[in-house]
């Protein structure tokens, strides 16, 4: 499943396949970078079917979380599996995301 994004107002959900790694990059950047500067405020990020996420998965919810406004960023990752919760915990992403 390739990454889809729809946005609903000033939010943009993102929805991840199975794996979310390099080969994803262009991909997810171009799901946010192509909506107008300043009219998204809210990103929300669905792994609900994601299994796999490596360093490059995590970089680019950095860059995303970069984009949104760094420290005033609202971005949420939803419908996480145990696995993939437990790599975002251990990279302390809980404390630069919300996380459920």
């Amino acid at each position: 499943m390739p990454i889809k994004s729809t946005t609903n107002g000033n939010k943009i959900n993102i929805s991840i396949g199975e794996r979310f790694d390099f080969s994803n990059h262009k991909e997810f950047r171009e799901a946010y970078r192509n909506t107008p500067e300043g009219s998204a405020n809210e990103f929300i990020i669905d792994m609900s079917v994601t299994e796999y996420v490596d360093s490059s998965a995590l970089g680019m919810l950095l860059l995303l979380r970069e984009h949104a406004g760094s420290e005033q960023a609202n971005v949420s990752i939803k419908n996480c599996r145990a696995g993939v919760n437990d790599i975002l915990t251990v990279s302390n992403f809980d404390k630069l995301f919300k996380i459920s």
